[in-house]
């Protein structure tokens, strides 16, 4: 697992306590030399760090002091110009990571889809698989259609109870290219690792690989949140990200980096998506500032994301025995909870403003319909062990108050399958 990765005297103790950051920082690093280096400890950690009680989504991290002074020292050349070193560096070392050729800094994981789509087609017509879960079919404005001019078959995940897409699922959805003119045949598959948190399995990514190879469709990966999945496998980046054809990994969520994405390639899908990026209005201009930030969140934040899965578990855990009927609906795998409050009495909107009031915790949701029952609830790299203990506290107070009032059975929500898409937040990033 990834403490075979990651071992140093520091895991005794929680960063997220001054005394802690101040220890760990002084500490050296244990390495192993067959170990990606990103994945061992930093001499450098994070020493002033924030402390964000905010559970709605991990985009919701603040920039440290620290980021500050980094973007100071930046580059500050012209990224249109293709001349900022910063940029070009964070470019070449993502790619190194992923084992692609080339890499393409970018405003956000939505842009960095989307060129990857419009970059992989040579003309229409033709259609994409993707899940019917997935960011790229729900929450990116429909730019799979009018950007690249797609017809979109969403693909449902029945396979294993919708824990994840396998072949079997998109063969049921494929289009082949048979001369048949009344359909788009596929030409691009798209898959999201990891999904509502949870984690696509090695051996499923290399036999879509494979189908994919056979059918001559390109593969792209929504990777915003492969960091998670490799953390929590305890393997190396590329063994997730070399099987596709194009792969969009996000700096701004559990990395904790103020803004950007990159998309990695070969090196014509780069420069395809370069120029495409132009057309979008996605030239950077002084951004050395920023990929310099996101370079050291990759080395910096990306090693503490162990421990912010931990503080999910536990989080977890403790839903289910302090909420009296509480359920947690989707299986924690890496850094996000979703649960369930049916069947405990306590009501979602009453849980928000109790935690806003009494711990200055935000989930969202204050104004949540009584029939609502289920929230997303994501942990991030600023979320202290505190905030999960005092979240707890809370709930405890709200299901004892239920029992005692008789209300712990009064709601009833509409089930789904265990791993139901039907969490309503307030972010879906």
């Amino acid at each position: 697992m990834f403490a075979s990765h990651f071992i140093t005297a520091a895991t005794a103790v929680s960063r997220r306590t001054p005394t802690a950051i101040s220890t760990i920082a002084s500490l050296r690093p244990i390495v192993f030399s067959n170990v990606s280096p990103v994945l061992a400890f930093s001499t450098h950690a994070p020493s002033r760090m924030k402390l964000i009680a905010d559970f709605r989504s991990d985009t919701l991290t603040q920039p440290t002091d620290e980021m500050f002074e980094i973007m100071k020292k930046a580059s500050r050349s012209d990224d249109v110009y293709e001349v900022d070193s910063s940029i070009r560096s964070l470019e070449e070392y993502v790619a190194k990571l992923t084992g692609h050729e080339a890499g393409l800094f970018c405003v956000s994981g939505t842009m960095t889809n989307q060129l990857a789509f419009r970059s992989s087609l040579l003309m229409p017509p033709a259609s994409i698989l993707c899940d019917t879960r997935s960011h790229v079919y729900r929450y990116e404005v429909g730019g799979l259609a009018s950007l690249s001019n797609l017809t979109v078959y969403p693909a449902q995940a029945l396979s294993n109870n919708g824990h994840h897409l396998t072949v079997h699922d998109l063969q049921r959805e494929f289009i082949q290219d048979d001369g048949d003119i009344h359909m788009a045949p596929t030409r691009l598959i798209s898959l999201e690792n990891t999904l509502d948190g949870t984690i696509m399995p090695l051996q499923e990514i290399q036999a879509i690989r494979q189908f994919a190879t056979e059918n001559n469709v390109r593969l792209h990966l929504d990777g915003a949140r492969i960091w998670n999945a490799a953390v929590a496998l305890g393997c190396n980046l590329k063994d997730l990200t070399m099987q596709f054809d194009s792969v969009s990994l996000c700096f701004s969520k559990g990395l904790g980096a103020p803004i950007g994405s990159i998309l990695v390639g070969n090196q014509a899908l780069i420069n395809k998506a370069r120029h495409f990026r132009k057309m979008l209005g996605g030239g950077w201009r002084q951004a050395g500032g920023l990929a310099a930030v996101a370079h050291w969140c990759v080395d910096h934040v990306w090693p503490t994301m162990k421990e912010t899965h931990t503080l999910a578990k536990q989080l977890a855990i403790g839903l289910e025995r302090e909420g009296r009927g509480a359920k947690v609906f989707i299986p924690v795998e890496t850094n996000m909870v979703f649960l369930d409050l049916a069947g405990s009495g306590i009501r979602l909107s009453e849980l928000s403003r109790q935690l806003e009031s009494r711990k200055g915790i935000n989930i969202g949701n204050k104004d949540a319909p009584e029939t609502q029952t289920q929230v997303r609830l994501v942990l991030h790299w600023q979320i202290s062990k505190q905030a999960v203990d005092d979240f707890l506290e809370v709930v405890r107070d709200l299901a004892a108050n239920a029992q005692r009032t008789g209300t712990s059975d009064s709601l009833q929500a509409d089930r789904q399958s265990v791993y139901g898409s039907g969490a309503r937040t307030d972010n879906v990033d």
